[in-house]
């Protein structure tokens, strides 16, 4: 049984494969998915026994220039694997994103809700969704919200580095959503393929998939200030205001409402994602680990 990680450099990526290190993790110079027709042999040839897609163009402002780019990592790639996946018979999962509603409202997102992406990211993700769904192959489609991790480029570590450079930030609180640790939704992936393995019927379908329970990007900076000086760490920021998102113009149009409902994914694996304080606490003891370790 070979399990098959893609994207192993992101964040996602890099936590499953140091969860799962017998398994095949390939990064972009293992595949290129800007070339779509190497993908198919390259599946072919490694034979894996399950795809693990943590791998994406999501450099969201950029992609409003660069279109042809994410379509091809994001759908066109995606499509490729998916095609794959059918003729093996395997399961695929893939992780989409809160991106591909509009952000109307503030219920959360069901499943069944229409789409209508607000970006090309966005839009993007959504064509990978909707080409895996049409291969009929098996798949989990996870879609989650604002992954971060102790380590790469990210909000926590930006507010890190920010919180140690300057006295005061300006950061927007009326875009609601769950912060996602990425090693926990790891964890929780390798879970639902265990559970999978387990159910009469390969349980196919797009699931949300973020941790649970709420807050604004102004809240979660809030929460990471208040946990790094728990922590020792000598902060410069002294004042976090509070701004609406049209005070901070950004290329690609941000969803207001990234809540996500979770009642089906917790309905048919009986799982429930922890809450997002519970990722930071997590977080935090990653980056001290890492601190006490350099």
């Amino acid at each position: 049984m070979t399990m098959l990680i893609l994207g192993r450099d992101g964040q996602i990526g890099r936590a499953l494969s140091a969860m799962q290190p017998k398994a095949l993790a390939w990064g972009r110079n293992d595949l290129d998915l800007m070339q779509a027709e190497t993908i198919y042999p390259a599946l072919e040839k490694a034979a894996p026994s399950v795809i693990i897609n943590a791998a994406a163009y999501t450099a969201v402002d950029k992609a409003e220039d660069e279109s042809d780019i994410a379509h091809a990592i994001n759908a066109t790639a995606v499509g490729e694997m998916a095609r794959y996946a059918k003729a093996a018979g395997i399961p695929l999962v893939h992780y989409s994103t809160d991106y591909v509603f509009d952000g109307t409202g503030e219920s959360p997102w069901q499943e069944s809700d229409a789409t209508a992406p607000l970006s090309v990211y966005g839009t993007t993700k959504r064509a990978g969704e909707e080409a895996i769904v049409a291969s009929g192959c098996d798949h989990l489609i996870l879609r989650t919200s604002w992954v971060y991790d102790a380590v790469g480029k990210n909000f926590f570590t930006t507010m890190l580095r920010l919180g140690k450079e300057r006295e005061a930030l300006n950061i927007v609180a009326d875009q609601i959503g769950a912060p996602s640790y990425a090693p926990h939704l790891a964890q929780h992936t390798l879970h639902l393929l265990d559970i999978a393995k387990t159910l009469p019927e390969f349980p196919s379908g797009i699931y949300h998939f973020s941790h649970s329970g709420y807050t604004s990007w102004n809240g979660f900076a809030l929460a990471i200030f208040e946990g790094l000086r728990a922590q020792g760490i000598a902060l410069a920021i002294r004042k976090v205001d509070a701004i609406p998102t049209s005070e901070y113009p950004t290329p690609a149009t941000r969803p207001l409402n990234s809540r996500l409902d979770m009642r089906k994914l917790e309905q048919v694996f009986e799982l429930r994602m922890p809450e997002w304080q519970q990722g930071l606490t997590a977080c935090l003891a990653a980056h001290g680990k890492q601190k006490g370790a350099a």
